[in-house]
């Protein structure tokens, strides 16, 4: 018998019509791997969720609630949905490190105001005004700011005033209080009252992020495609790294690609990167911008997603991210040093003419073989995820179309409605896949993929297929450099 049945039994003898449904040639077409994004932060006390447990973001005003007004997570879920309203966004807490230490610094007023003003002052990017008035002591402005910052309840630190100043404390212990960009002025048009000095000095003091290892335990094999994290310390990049490293393997296949941000000068950026070399994160790194880094982290990361999710081989660059205060002009890294930092894994911003941030292009930390050896295979984020979609894309196929199949060696005569796979089926499968992924604008070079594609019995193992799949994948346009030699 030609037809195999998989639920109509052979030996069934009482009439009637039985016809059953079999799906597995119903889906044409490429497979959909949608974005599923996980995020891990700090916590503060105030947030009723339990730590290290995932949170599916249905609603991102739930956020406050479940990790705490104005904790390091619930900004960094606002940061992303203010960019990508769509994608699926999962949410991990963990607590600050008992051993920790909270960031502080000091904003120091002195002289007595001459006329009426406003004092600003801008603490992680977020602006805080006070009214100062005619006679306003600088005692007085310090006690009226410690106030006015106290009652912005999104600022990312509580303040307290002594004399002429305000002392500001991170809320979360750790490195990243020391990340808090506090200053007086941002824009051109915030001008310092008459009468009224104003010394700003950095946050600083912090130290002890959290350990990111129970959290990712906690992952397991859920499989999400991205996650965002706020760190920046070797220990708990090494094992974020590590964990990518292992769910991008052959036996588990759940890739998931990292992304975070760090704010220094370049010199430090660079030295940085000297021991990172994962080909599944990509930082982001400048010095200056009000915004923390773990909300740049975030907004980026958030863009990007929802653009490599529609095509994951199309360039990202030029994109915006919203909710991002560039550096000022003076602060911003000149072309060339954009260019040193993308050579050594770290991906650049850029600003455009009104004042937006623009993606300039996104790397992964990946720069050489273990041999080191420099190697270039992993160096763009477009490249990474396009890999992850192919081998996707097979492995949903096959598991659909042929998931309880026999198989045979080339030339055996059986039946047209046998489930049995062959060697040279499994090679019509696999250009007719590369045929789609061609025209999907994936993939390119179709005649090398016919000459070096290979399907064979394992020659150790009669029900193992082993296969050799190789696309080129197909590039971006980054540079297009032209000689215009011109005549007279």
């Amino acid at each position: 018998m030609a037809v195999a049945f998989n639920l109509i039994p052979i030996d069934l003898r009482t009439p009637g019509t039985y016809i059953e449904v079999d799906n597995s040639q119903a889906v044409r077409g490429l497979s959909i791997l949608p974005p599923r994004v996980l995020i891990i932060g700090q916590k503060l006390a105030t947030g009723s969720a339990p730590v290290n447990t995932m949170r599916l973001i249905s609603d991102v005003a739930q956020v406050d609630g479940l990790f705490g007004r104005a904790s390091q997570l619930a900004a960094m879920c606002w940061a992303f949905r203010g960019a990508n309203p769509t994608s699926e966004l999962w949410a991990m807490p963990v607590v600050d490190l008992v051993a920790g230490v909270a960031a502080t610094n000091t904003v120091v007023f002195a002289g007595t105001a001459t006329a009426p003003g406003t004092q600003a002052l801008y603490v992680g990017g977020r602006r805080i005004r006070t009214p100062v008035t005619l006679g306003m002591t600088a005692a007085q402005l310090a006690t009226a700011v410690a106030a006015a910052v106290n009652a912005d309840a999104d600022a990312a630190v509580t303040a307290s005033a002594a004399t002429a100043t305000v002392t500001l404390t991170a809320k979360h212990k750790g490195l990243c209080g020391n990340d808090i960009d506090v200053r007086a002025a941002y824009y051109s048009d915030d001008a310092q009252p008459a009468g009224i000095t104003v010394t700003v000095n950095p946050m600083a003091g912090g130290t002890g992020n959290p350990d990111i290892a129970p959290a990712l335990a906690a992952v397991g094999d859920e499989w999400f495609t991205d996650i965002i994290v706020p760190w920046n310390d070797a220990a708990n990049l090494t094992a974020l790294g590590d964990d990518l490293v292992a769910r991008f393997g052959p036996l588990r296949m759940v890739d998931c690609h990292g992304w975070r941000a760090t704010s220094n000068t370049h010199s430090n950026l660079v030295a940085a990167m000297a021991a990172r070399n994962c080909p599944h994160i990509s930082p982001q790194g400048w010095e200056g911008s009000p915004t923390p880094p773990w909300i740049t982290a975030s907004a980026l990361a958030s863009v990007c997603i929802a653009a490599l999710a529609i095509d994951p081989a199309r360039p990202v660059q030029t994109l915006l991210v919203p909710g991002v205060m560039p550096p000022a002009a003076e602060k911003r890294f000149t072309r060339a040093q954009r260019n040193t930092l993308l050579f050594n894994g770290i991906s650049t911003l850029t600003v455009d003419a009104g004042g937006n941030v623009v993606v300039e292009r996104v790397v992964t930390e990946y720069r050489q073989t273990s041999a080191g050896a420099a190697d270039t295979s992993y160096l763009n984020v477009e490249t990474v995820k396009t890999v992850t979609y192919l081998r996707y894309d097979v492995r949903t196929f096959f598991s659909r179309k042929y998931p309880r199949h026999k198989l045979a060696a080339d030339g055996t005569r059986f039946g047209a409605g046998q489930p049995v796979m062959t060697p040279k089926l499994a090679k019509a499968e696999l250009v007719a896949r590369f045929e789609q992924w061609e025209e999907a604008g994936l993939v390119q070079d179709r005649a090398a993929f016919m000459r070096d594609v290979v399907t064979e019995i394992s020659g150790t193992d009669p029900d193992r297929l082993n296969a050799l799949i190789p696309p080129t994948v197909i590039n971006q346009l980054r540079v297009f450099a032209g000689l215009l030699q011109f005549r007279l």
